[in-house]
Order: structure tokens, then C-alpha cells, then sequence
């Protein structure tokens, strides 16, 4: 099993829970799942979120996922991330933990 972490808006995932699959809204737009390994998660999280009080952070599970997980970077760095190019069904998701900010509006893993 290889964890990979997703940071999904609060209702986005609720409203996800009546057919058990979740996209994002960019989805539609960029046909994948942005995620990042444990340990990009944080510089992701205070990169393009810092501040948000409307977030989760989904634990999955990859042997899980039924999607294609593709490692990449397609914004010319040389790091690699995790992208689903596919819906993610909640059966793959082993954990929802609330992600909210500090009082600085950084965050940390929960």
C-alpha cells in the first residue's frame, strides 16, 4: 500500500457522498486529482490553501484506487506528485480528518 493525501473542500466531499465517488471541481478542467505524498502535503497546504477553514485532508489508500495514479510534475519542477486521472471512490479514502489552520493560518499534519 502507498498512502497519498488529497486536500478536498469540505463540501465538495459531502456532496460526493450520495453516488461514493469524488472529483473536484477542477476536474473537469485539468482531468485529475491533484494529491501529494505525506510529505509534500504541508508546503502544498501553505502554498495555494494557507489560511482556508473549509478543507480536509483524505488519506488513500493507492492499491485502492481504480484510476490510474500517474507521479508527475507538470508545472516544470522536479518534484513529483500524485495525480488520479480518474474519479476516486470512497472505498479508497482510509481516512477524512478535519484540516483547518493554525492561528498563524499555516497548517499542520493533524
Amino acid at each position: 500500500m502507498a498512502l497519498i493525501l488529497h486536500i478536498a473542500e469540505r463540501e465538495a466531499w459531502n456532496q460526493s457522498k450520495t453516488n461514493r465517488s469524488y472529483r473536484p471541481e477542477m476536474f473537469w478542467v485539468e482531468g485529475f486529482i491533484h494529491c501529494s505524498i505525506p510529505a509534500q502535503v504541508l508546503q502544498v497546504a501553505n502554498t495555494r490553501f494557507r489560511g482556508r477553514t473549509d478543507l480536509l485532508l483524505l488519506s488513500i489508500d493507492t492499491d485502492r484506487v481504480s484510476a490510474e495514479v500517474r507521479y508527475e510534475n507538470l508545472e516544470g519542477g522536479e518534484q513529483l506528485f500524485p495525480h488520479i486521472y480518474g474519479e476516486l471512490a470512497h472505498d479508497a479514502v482510509i481516512r477524512v480528518a478535519e484540516f483547518k489552520p493554525g492561528a498563524d493560518g499555516s497548517f499542520r499534519l493533524p
